[in-house]
């Protein structure tokens, strides 16, 4: 997540009409905002709402498990290769593998009747 921080001239904040706001915050420093902090603390409790915990509660199933067979199956826990380039390249194509062998295993399994 990103941190930004911001900064004013002591002149500048010295008529502002915030300032009794951000003295009670920091009294040392400008404002200073985190990145998406509000989407991201949405995000958080809309998984302890009721119609999202169960679906929640899978993610351990599907999601991290995925990536703990790529480290573990794959290679992915240690590399060989130097540089963000060829490390995302490696990371592609291990995940396009693991797809692959997902849409093998829905193909084999044929198609599901309601």
């Amino acid at each position: 997540m990103d941190y930004r921080e911001y900064k004013s001239p002591k002149q500048i904040c010295a008529t502002c009409s915030y300032l009794s706001r951000y003295k009670k915050q920091r009294p040392s420093k400008g404002s200073d905002t985190t990145y998406l902090a509000s989407i991201c603390g949405r995000s958080r409790s809309l998984r302890h709402h009721q119609n999202i915990k169960p679906i929640y509660a899978k993610r351990k199933e599907t999601v991290e498990r995925i990536f703990a067979d790529a480290k573990e199956k794959h290679g992915m826990r240690w590399t060989t290769l130097r540089g963000l380039e060829k490390l995302s390249m490696q990371a592609m194509l291990t995940f396009a593998a693991i797809n692959l062998k997902k849409m093998a295993t829905w193909t084999w399994q044929g198609p599901k009747m309601a």
